[in-house]
């Protein structure tokens, strides 16, 4: 349970950081709240050599109105989006997601961006991002890029972030009015989901999936079912089609696969209602 030994940097900009990225490579690795890597390190399935605290750096903490879209700093707290008004307003899914994420004490430390690069598909806000067609904001050496939230999870615990790149923002369309729906299914309170679904109906209707493979991913086929002018009926048995969900301690595949139905069905009664 103890890491092993690291370099230690405090960068109080972006561009330190990013100097820093660039410096040590591949060695080298971002921390916000330290929720996601801390608990690796302890347990050695991370090993960097280069702690890159980002914790204390200012301008990344905030919610702001950009006219069709809501830009959300990527050290905001969880604590924050829970809590904003202005999602409420405009993406009020974004806001009650963050709600379930772990206890009081984990929302009051840990970040948004920390979250999503950290691309675990038992997260709550990935989920999120992906139903609500987010763009994510990243930034390197040779400039900004955008990434759409699709394109942003490429494997377990991996992302499209190159090593030398930090997520600096999250660009959420604004949505107000339109239904939605978290469904999570865990056996204790603040556990990770063994299944969720997130759901936005807007015209059209998303619908992304937790825990239900190696990234966190649109439930293809099911949106299209129900896009197609399909029942829920028809949406919910194709919840887990092209999905590959695991089998661990808390259920194995064909347990994961008719909770995804379940739950898309819960989902969308509830985005669409």
């Amino acid at each position: 349970m103890i890491p092993a030994a690291f370099d230690y940097v405090e960068a109080e900009s972006v561009d330190a950081a990013i100097a820093a990225l660039t410096e040590h490579g591949d060695e080298a690795k971002l921390m916000a709240g330290g929720h996601s890597l801390i608990p690796l390190m302890k347990f050695r399935l991370a090993t960097p050599g280069v702690i890159v605290d980002i914790g204390r750096m200012e301008g990344l903490n905030s919610i702001d109105d950009r006219g069709d879209h809501i830009a959300i700093g990527a050290l905001t707290r969880h604590m924050s989006v829970e809590t904003s008004e202005l999602l409420g307003a405009e993406a009020p899914l974004l806001k009650h997601v963050a709600s379930q994420v772990g206890d009081p004490s984990v929302r009051h430390r840990g970040t948004i961006g920390g979250s999503l690069a950290h691309g675990d598909p038992a997260s709550d806000l990935p989920a999120a991002i992906l139903a609500l067609g987010a763009t994510l904001v990243a930034k390197g050496p040779g400039g900004e890029r955008e990434i759409a939230a699709t394109d942003f999870f490429t494997g377990f615990l991996e992302t499209a972030l190159a090593d030398d790149e930090m997520l600096t923002e999250i660009r959420v369309p604004k949505m107000a009015g339109a239904g939605w729906s978290y469904q999570k299914f865990n056996r204790r309170a603040q556990d990770w989901a063994i299944v969720g679904v997130a759901a936005v109906s807007n015209g059209s209707t998303s619908l992304s999936l937790v825990n239900m493979g190696p990234t966190p991913m649109r439930a293809s086929a099911a949106e299209a079912a129900i896009n197609g002018g399909g029942s829920i009926d028809d949406a919910a048995a194709a919840a887990a089609d092209g999905a590959s969900p695991p089998d661990d301690l808390n259920g194995d595949a064909a347990y994961r696969t008719h909770l995804a139905s379940v739950l898309v069905r819960r989902a969308l009664t509830e985005a669409q209602g």
